[in-house]
């Protein structure tokens, strides 16, 4: 077990420049939220906090996702914009806060790989290497393609 959490949390690290949900184009087929397509241009806050997060802005992009989840939107595009305020929350040190975004981003889609992958980082922050091997291997189970 701990050599599985410690690949994992390698992996992790490695992804932690790429850590905001990509912007794609929602596709109007779709009625259950994935982690898969993130954000459409529905929300133009929650498109450029994405983009802040992934350009480590993390303060910009915290402020920016903020403003995004004040408006009216998607549980989709909501679930995504959460995921990405715990990444950017996780990034900068503050584990508390990610766990909570990550939570919040999973009661509305448990699906959502990235999220799992967020709050392992935030859980290893705290030292709670358990609880972050579990979410590892929770979002391999949900995309075991996915680059962690």
């Amino acid at each position: 077990m701990a050599r599985s959490l410690v690949c994992g949390l390698a992996l992790t690290f490695a992804a932690c420049a790429a850590w905001g949900q990509p912007l794609q184009v929602q596709d109007p087929k779709r009625d259950v939220a994935s982690s898969r397509t993130v954000l459409g241009v529905s929300n133009e806050y929650l498109a450029a906090g994405a983009e802040a997060i992934r350009a480590k802005q993390y303060d910009e992009g915290i402020r920016l996702t903020k403003l995004g989840l004040e408006r009216p939107t998607p549980p989709h595009d909501r679930a995504a914009g959460l995921s990405n305020l715990c990444a950017a929350h996780a990034a900068k040190g503050e584990p508390d806060l990610a766990i909570e975004a990550c939570n919040k981003s999973l009661e509305i889609d448990d699906a959502n790989w990235r999220a799992y992958n967020n709050r392992s980082y935030a859980f290893y922050l705290k030292g709670r290497y358990a609880e972050a091997n579990t979410d590892l291997v929770k979002a391999l189970e949900i995309n075991p393609n996915a680059r962690q």
